[in-house]
């Protein structure tokens, strides 16, 4: 697994750096019901003065996530990026929830998992509350799921959560840790 220093040192060349700057910045201005508010001037200067995190929201867009900003915090002066693609993004589905559960297995082990694939690049699995308020902002996972942090007493047990929405509503449910499956992924959240 990547730590913070390793995370911090990788760096975008001036092609990928403008690439991922231009696909957020239309992404913004398409979708401003998420950052009432908010202008991206100050987003892309918040960005630029934390390069480290560049790296982070790049690997977010690489694998379908389509980061957003979704929420400024003003005490801390941060901004919140979460995975608003439409789906749970593809290039990070078939995970089982975390290295325990991976390890876990016996046979026919995915690639990895999903607390170690976010660990890796740098970002956080939502949490459950943090899922239901992006669910306010749009409908995310009509066909797909996300997992989601899982309170420790249920991890404990050999259980993970994974949320979607169906019928108009946003729903939670439980899966032992170690399951993966095709439609099911997880969406990231990065503070800058």
């Amino acid at each position: 697994m990547a730590n913070n220093n390793e995370i911090a040192a990788a760096e975008l060349s001036a092609e990928q750096r403008e690439a991922l700057f231009k696909a957020l910045k239309a992404r913004f201005e398409k979708n401003m019901i998420r950052h009432e508010g908010l202008d991206w001037a100050s987003v892309q200067a918040k960005l630029e003065a934390n390069a480290g995190k560049l790296w982070s929201l790049n690997e977010m867009e690489r694998t379908g996530g389509e980061p957003d900003v979704v929420h400024y915090e003003n005490k801390t002066g941060e901004y919140f990026f979460y995975d608003c693609s439409v789906e749970s993004p593809k290039g990070r589905r078939s995970l089982c929830y975390d290295h325990a559960a991976l390890e876990s297995r016996k046979e026919h082990k995915p690639a990895n998992s999903a607390v170690g694939m976010a660990a890796e690049m740098g970002i956080e699995l939502l949490t459950e509350a943090q899922y239901r308020a992006l669910q306010q902002l749009g409908n995310f996972d009509a066909k797909s799921s996300s997992w989601v942090i899982t309170p420790d007493p249920i991890r404990k047990l050999g259980g993970a959560l994974f949320c979607d929405r169906r019928y108009d509503t946003v729903f939670v449910y439980h899966n032992g840790a170690e399951s993966y499956y095709a439609a099911r992924g997880f969406r990231g959240s990065l503070r800058i």
